[in-house]
């Protein structure tokens, strides 16, 4: 009869936490994509806006409206910059999650060794004890055969 491996629940807990980690760091990523991408819309945004300013000036505008285009590229830029830190945050989130994982992967293979190496010593023991079995089984054939003359 096969022994169950003792470690078989921390394994299985292991595995669970990898998935986990797995799921979290999916959830890392999409969240990573989401705040670069709403990044490159502001910047494309204040680069149009850049170009409005810069056509409209050329044709010739009023103190005003000078201002006016200042203090919202002014708002744009504090607002890129507020979302390159949180790609910033994002990111390193995200790296630590990928540790997060790593460290979970590296559990679970520590576990998967030492369960395949319980399975290689149990397998070990049944075919020595069935090499023992058919050893005795031969050794009783062979005494109580006939003995020929």
């Amino acid at each position: 009869m096969t022994e169950r491996f003792p470690l078989q629940t921390l394994l299985d807990l292991a595995n669970s936490r990898m998935d986990d980690a797995a799921r979290k760091l999916g959830e890392l990523i999409a969240s990573e994509h989401a705040v670069e991408e709403k990044l490159a819309l502001l910047v494309d945004y204040r680069k149009e806006y850049q170009a409005r300013f810069v056509e409209a000036a050329r044709n010739g505008i009023g103190p005003d409206a000078w201002r006016n285009f200042s203090a919202f590229l002014g708002k744009l830029d504090d607002a890129i910059a507020q979302q390159q830190r949180l790609v910033s945050d994002s990111r390193q989130r995200t790296e630590q999650g990928q540790q997060a994982w790593v460290d979970q992967r590296n559990k679970v293979k520590a576990f998967d060794t030492l369960s395949h190496r319980h399975q290689s010593e149990q397998a070990r023991k049944e075919a020595k004890q069935e090499q023992r079995l058919t050893d005795e089984h031969a050794a009783k054939q062979f005494r109580d055969r006939p003995e020929e003359e």
